[in-house]
This record gives structure tokens, sequence and C-alpha cells, in this order.
């Protein structure tokens, strides 16, 4: 369930980002679909747990795959399409090789991994894809709050499922201190 838990994610994020607009906080922008990538992190790091980092690395070209298709059959254009792909690539592969090398409890490696992959995406996708040098979907001025943003979000989602992830083990070791 793991894996497909992931991949939804990943077609969420692009469907959710593609059909609504996105949410300004003051001077932030943040696209909608920006909750369920920062899920997407959690989801890839507890596939990894289940299979390795070997076998992530096939999940995580399954999932780019499949967000791109789901991004151009949205009506992304290819520039969009490339700049998530690029982002998508940058940010799994250093969320995986963080959160492998990481000697912390899971939910520690989930929560710094993740904050790492969640900047990569933010930082590139903006620049690439949004900005004046991408799609020109964004000004100069408003990328850094684009980007800030979503970091902000990511962050927060991060947190939020670490936090979870570190009461499921708290709980289930008192289940087996119990038994």
């Amino acid at each position: 369930m793991r894996i497909v838990y992931y991949l939804i994610s990943i077609v969420i994020a692009n469907v959710v980002t593609a059909r609504f607009a996105p949410l300004s906080f003051g001077m932030f922008i943040v696209p909608m679909g920006t909750l369920f990538v920062g899920a997407t992190f959690i989801f890839r790091d507890l596939v990894q747990n289940k299979y390795g980092r070997k076998k992530t690395y096939g999940f995580i070209f399954t999932a780019l795959i499949l967000s791109a298709v789901v991004s151009f059959s949205l009506g992304d254009t290819l520039m969009i399409v490339a700049a998530s792909a690029l982002s998508f690539l940058l940010a799994e592969t250093a969320d995986t090789e963080i959160y492998t090398r990481l000697k912390l409890p899971m939910a520690w490696r989930v929560f710094y991994s993740g904050i790492v992959g969640g900047i990569l995406d933010s930082v590139v996708f903006v620049i690439v894809g949004l900005s004046p040098i991408g799609a020109g979907i964004l000004p100069w001025e408003a990328v850094p709050f684009a980007i800030m943003g979503q970091v902000i979000v990511k962050t927060i989602v991060q947190l939020v499922g670490a936090l979870v992830l570190n009461q499921a083990y708290i709980i289930k070791g008192k289940q087996l201190l119990a038994e």
C-alpha cells in the first residue's frame, strides 16, 4: 500500500495544482498541490524503509513517468512538464540519499530529508518552470515569494508527518513491550 499511496499522492498533487488556483498568504504564493507534494516525500521514505534504496529508485522512475503523463494530459506546457520532472528527480534523489545516510530515528530522517527535498523541489520548479526563463507565469519579483511559500508549506507537512510517524512508533513500541 505504501507504493500506492506514494503514486496516488503524486497524481493528486498534479491534479490539484492544475485544477485550483494558487493560494496567496500575504506575499507568499502556494499552489494547492503543494500539500500533497510534501506528503510524497513522506510516502517515498516509507517505501524506502520497506523496500530499500535500490528498489525505491525504480518506484521514483515510475512516479516520474506517471507525473509527467498526468501533468501533460492536464494541459501543462512542455516547459512545465519538464520543470516538474527535473525538480521531482532532483528532490526525490536528494531525499532518498539523505534519508539513507542519516543515522537518526525514522521520524527525524523523514523530516530532515523531506526538508531538503522540499527546498530543491520548490527552487527548481519555480525557477525553471514558472519564472521568466520558464513558462513566464511569475515575474522575477514574485519568484522568491513563490519559493518561500512552497518551502514553508512543505516543511509544515514534513513536520506533521514526522510527528505522526514518531507517535506511531512510540505506540507500536509500547504495544510490543506490553506483550
